[in-house]
């Protein structure tokens, strides 16, 4: 119960960050939009776009984690936690996406520039920051704990970047005139941004596909099971991630019983697995030594066979 209790207080410090976030860049939106097409900046769209992005992203992440409380029943045995990790997909989905059409409206864009009104770029681009700046402040803390939370918080990161880009182009264009500065530096945030997507879609499908979460040891865990008083052999050792920070570990494991007992059974090998990771959620599966494992099983039938 306590576990469960942990992650309830966690959804809600989520959630709570994630409305206030909502709320600051939502607000800033459609204002950013209405500059963008005034102003003529393709550097200060791409910022729009960004916080069109971060305000979707945002809802979706809120969304999320109100289907995420709903409890397992006989169709979702973990919950439905895992929809979060959807929600990171697609967000970083739509962040690759972005940046692809922002880097070919800027190529285009350097071989016919236009005119901008570089001072209320300048302007809008400012007050975008802070909003932004506000923003990450308010995500950071959860970002840490939630992989939905993350992408929301690297979504507003990049728009802060995005920001400071059109700040740089406004003052540049205005100085010299050099209308070519604003594609430019438009492109170089979307080539920023990419690989920071990339890395959060890889490890949005590294969960949806139950593989091995990158931070997690499962050497060091078949290590430490192999090195428990009894313990002969560990097989269909398994490790996957529900969310970014709960990981299903399940193995089979062959012991001399005698000796396995005797030095506390199932209960002190698990005590010792979590000294490797303490948020898991493990299963561990008894067998004899006297009985034959899988492979051996599977020689004999082959060899029965042939």
């Amino acid at each position: 119960m306590a576990h469960e209790h942990a992650h309830d207080h966690t959804a809600g410090a989520s959630e709570r960050a994630l409305r206030i976030a909502l709320l600051l860049t939502g607000g800033f939106m459609g204002l950013e939009f209405l500059a963008a097409f005034l102003t003529g900046s393709l550097a200060l769209l791409s910022d729009a776009g960004h916080m069109f992005t971060d305000t979707a992203g945002l809802v979706v992440a809120l969304i999320a984690i109100r289907i995420g409380r709903r409890r397992a029943d006989d169709r979702r045995t973990y919950g439905y936690r895992r929809f979060e990790i959807l929600a990171a997909a697609m967000n970083a989905l739509v962040l690759i996406g972005l940046a692809i059409y922002v880097s070919i409206e800027g190529v285009r864009r350097l071989f016919a520039p236009i005119t901008v009104d570089a001072p209320w770029m300048m302007a809008v681009a400012a007050a975008g920051l802070l909003i932004n700046l506000a923003s990450m402040r308010v995500l950071r803390g959860a970002s840490e704990k939630s992989l939905n939370v993350k992408g929301a918080y690297l979504e507003v990161w990049a728009d802060m970047i995005g920001s400071v880009a059109v700040l740089v182009a406004g003052g540049l264009i205005w100085l010299t005139g050099w209308r070519q500065i604003d594609p430019l530096l438009a492109i170089a945030t979307s080539l920023w941004m990419l690989p920071r997507s990339w890395t959060l879609l890889r490890n949005a499908t590294n969960i949806l596909l139950a593989g091995v979460p990158a931070s997690f040891d499962l050497a060091g865990v078949r290590t430490q099971m192999l090195a428990f008083p009894g313990v002969r052999d560990v097989h269909d050792l398994h490790a996957s991630a529900i969310t970014g920070d709960q990981t299903i570990v399940t193995a089979h494991v062959r012991v001399e019983l005698a000796q396995f007992a005797s030095a506390g059974g199932i209960s002190a090998l698990s005590e010792k697995v979590r000294t490797v990771s303490d948020s898991i959620h493990l299963t561990i599966q008894v067998e004899s030594s006297n009985e034959p494992c899988p492979e051996e099983i599977e020689e004999r039938h082959d060899g029965h066979h042939h």
